[in-house]
């Protein structure tokens, strides 16, 4: 079912000579779906005298531009971008204009997929009618005192940096969403909202909250917006519950056109298959669920989200470093099963790489690294982490483009719960904080609750790759089995140790890519790429040496064991050779 929504307002002066308050809503263009509809509402305050001005400019500002934000940016993250924004520019022109003149609330919603989420700054409210209750969801940002009554305490313009509150929670259909300047929710009670909310016309609604409004005496401006939900849309892949998952292909077997050339890879939850459209000689990746996994809803909704993934990076700088995604079967025929249908690259992986004993010499490993990093900055930028970077999902093809394969755990800001929530990644290049270790003053603190994965989480793997590729295949910290967590109780050897061809500078650029603390590495792709660039010419500075009591926090109670045992031993060759 498709996104439907019932959006209407109604906005009058009221008592006032002019009415600074504003409202507005903009519904997504074509392909632009997946972003939902966005809905504010302003109230300018009046005591600077260019209130309408900074409420129109917001709100105006806020519905056009959000459009204009990636669409792997979690919601939160992209209000708070604009709102902020505005802010600082309220707040800037404010300043060469003392006293303020351009202050305004705010409370903006966006509907979603299958979520709401709301941005709020002073005294406009949101509401919720649902199944005959009506709920506020904002809360006033108002202080009232003997000598100045009802007074805000939170507005655009104002201050820079500005605090904005957030709410989510999941919609349903029949759902009213009803946002209200002071001059409505100051002059009615929560049952007469709920009482006119169940109008059945968003129109309807408006109208009569403004009128009731203005006849039980409201002295402010009067706005109402109203958002009925009709119909969510799905957000997962489109046909996911409709096309079954194929069954297991065997070389030879034919499907939608394609041939199979080859089972490429199996982990019982997915399956590659290389595949020949034999119409244009062209050969593809097919990518699907393994029959077990049919009617799993989260790998389903897992595969949805990585073909949402894929379809936006494509339209942004990162597709050069990805496989491209096909919308369906070439030459326009309808897709018949459930799978993705990627751009087939002959190469190899460099955990294929490895696994023939091919010898990467330095060169080579800055220039793979620089690749990688490049190909991260890009995807970090789009809020999107990888979360399984590693030999195996780097592929570097004949035309020597280094590829970052499957994003199927990678985060987005819109992926499933179930997937957020899985302890994802190879363990091995899995970073410490995700194991909830962390290092104290007083040694290594395992009691700290994991860390979600983010942007420094690629760039350890990172950090652990080029560490194998420089020492044929060695890990900097061993190998991690699935079932264990990791030990990171001793510092790395150094990549030179095994290999003597790596430089100095690069000793030291990997170490501390793959430092145990967090604070000892590199914080973004960018500042990793510099310290390969400027290589010898600037070189980084060894990370320090862990303390000993960081490196085994059970020392001392090893030490007082052996001075007890030689205590203990020297007491009994006393007792039993020395004279009495």
């Amino acid at each position: 079912m498709s996104l439907a929504m019932d959006i209407a307002y109604t906005s009058l002066a009221g008592a006032k000579p002019v009415n600074e308050d504003f409202a507005g809503a903009m519904l997504p263009e074509e392909g632009q779906e997946a972003m939902g509809v966005i809905a504010a509402i302003a109230d300018g305050v009046s005591a600077g005298g260019l209130g309408r001005d900074a409420a129109q400019t917001s709100v105006t500002t806020l519905v056009r531009d959000y459009y204009g934000t990636p669409q792997s940016w979690d919601t939160p993250l992209a209000l708070d971008r604009l709102i902020t924004a505005q802010n600082a520019w309220l707040a800037a022109s404010n300043r060469r204009s003392a006293p303020a003149v351009g202050l305004t609330t705010l409370t903006a919603l966006v509907l979603r997929g299958a979520a709401w989420t709301l941005a709020h700054v002073g005294d406009t409210r949101a509401y919720l009618l649902r199944e005959g209750q009506v709920t506020q969801l904002t809360v006033d940002h108002v202080m009232s005192r003997r000598d100045a009554p009802y007074q805000l305490t939170r507005v655009l313009g104002a201050e820079d940096p500005l605090v904005v509150d957030f709410m989510q929670g999941e919609l349903q259909v029949g759902d009213v969403f009803i946002l209200l300047s002071d001059g409505v929710h100051r002059s009615l009670r929560l049952r007469q909202l709920a009482e006119m909310a169940e109008l059945a016309q968003a129109q309807a609604i408006a109208d009569s909250l403004v009128q009731a409004a203005i006849r039980a005496g409201s002295h402010d401006n009067a706005t109402a917006l109203v958002v009925r939900v009709l119909g969510l849309m799905d957000a997962t892949l489109p046909g996911a519950p409709r096309l079954p998952v194929p069954v297991r292909l065997n070389p030879g077997d034919v499907i939608d056109g394609l041939r199979v050339e080859e089972r490429v890879a199996d982990n019982g939850v997915r399956l590659l298959y290389r595949v020949h459209d034999q119409r244009s000689g062209q050969d593809y990746a097919l990518k699907t669920l393994h029959p077990s996994r049919a009617y799993d809803a989260d790998q389903l909704d897992a595969l949805g989200h990585e073909a949402w993934l894929g379809r936006h990076l494509q339209h942004t700088g990162a597709a050069g470093s990805l496989r491209r995604l096909h919308a369906g079967p070439p030459g326009g025929k309808g897709q018949t099963a459930l799978y993705l249908l990627y751009d087939w690259y002959p190469g190899e992986t460099l955990a294929q790489m490895l696994a023939r004993k091919h010898r990467f010499a330095p060169a080579q490993v800055v220039d793979l690294a620089t690749q990688v990093l490049q190909a991260l900055g890009r995807l970090h930028r789009q809020s999107v982490v990888h979360r399984d970077l590693q030999p195996t999902n780097l592929h570097l093809g004949t035309d020597g483009v280094l590829r970052l394969l499957d994003l199927g755990v990678a985060l987005s800001g819109r992926e499933p719960a179930a997937l957020r929530e899985l302890h994802a990644g190879t363990p091995s290049h899995v970073n410490p904080e995700q194991w909830g270790f962390a290092l104290r003053a007083g040694g290594v603190d395992t009691s700290v609750p994991p860390e979600a994965p983010d942007a420094q989480s690629d760039l350890f793997a990172v950090g652990v790759t080029l560490y194998q590729l420089l020492t044929d295949g060695k890990l900097p910290y061993g190998e991690v089995l699935p079932y264990q967590s990791g030990r990171y109780y001793r510092d790395p050897q150094s990549p030179s140790r095994y290999n003597p061809e790596v430089p100095i500078w690069l000793d030291h650029v990997v170490l501390k890519a793959v430092a145990r603390d967090k604070r000892q590495r590199f914080e973004t792709a960018e500042e990793f790429l510099l310290a390969l660039e400027r290589g010898a010419s600037r070189p980084l500075t060894a990370p320090p040496a862990s303390p000993l009591m960081q490196r085994d926090p059970a020392f001392v109670w090893k030490l007082l064991f052996a001075v007890s045992a030689l205590f203990n031993v020297l007491l009994i060759y006393w007792l039993l050779f020395l004279p009495k």
